[in-house]
């Protein structure tokens, strides 16, 4: 982070969105080739891949925003299927083993946000979000994540439950 963008950390609040071809993801069991994530912070990497980079401070807002690719209702009446995030996992990269769940936290979980399929209108958008707060002690570093997905499989009720194998990470800097 150099001097001059040190400066654009002033935001509250980050948005990470996620788009899922839920299609893909239904048939094959898996969110390989059918996750895109992006962000708005600056100086992140891996924009559109399933393995983003986002820069953050302590004290920020991070909103994780899911939503499927095909958003629009269909020309029989019906919307698509919503995916939703059901957890976020922060793992255990300070003894190596990225499987694990960290033993500390780094943020203050504010969960799951959203009512979609209530009331869809053609002019609001309508979507899942996962939010909370970076820790004010959370030192700098590193820290990978998993998302872990319920998606409703289109023409049933049924429920999949998929986890993100390339893992995320929060990148937390100095200022």
């Amino acid at each position: 982070m150099t001097t001059e963008t040190r400066g654009q950390l002033n935001s509250v609040q980050l948005n990470v969105v996620t788009l899922v071809n839920m299609e893909r993801a239904c048939e094959t069991g898996s969110l390989d080739d059918a996750l895109f994530m992006m962000d708005n912070s600056v100086g992140g990497v891996g924009q559109g891949t399933d393995h983003l980079e986002t820069i953050c401070k302590q004290g920020q807002v991070v909103n994780w925003i899911i939503r499927p690719i095909e958003m629009h209702k269909r020309p029989d009446g019906t919307w698509p299927p919503m995916p939703k995030i059901n957890n976020l996992v922060f793992l255990d990269t300070e003894r190596g083993d990225e499987e694990d769940v960290a033993e500390q936290r780094i943020m203050t979980e504010l969960k799951i946000y959203g009512m979609p399929d209530l009331m869809r209108s053609p002019y609001t958008p309508i979507y899942y979000y996962w939010a909370g707060a970076i820790r004010s002690t959370a030192r700098p570093g590193l820290y990978r994540y998993r998302l872990v997905l319920e998606l409703e499989q289109d023409g049933t009720k049924e429920k999949l439950y998929l986890n993100t194998r390339n893992h995320a990470a929060l990148r937390v800097v100095e200022v």
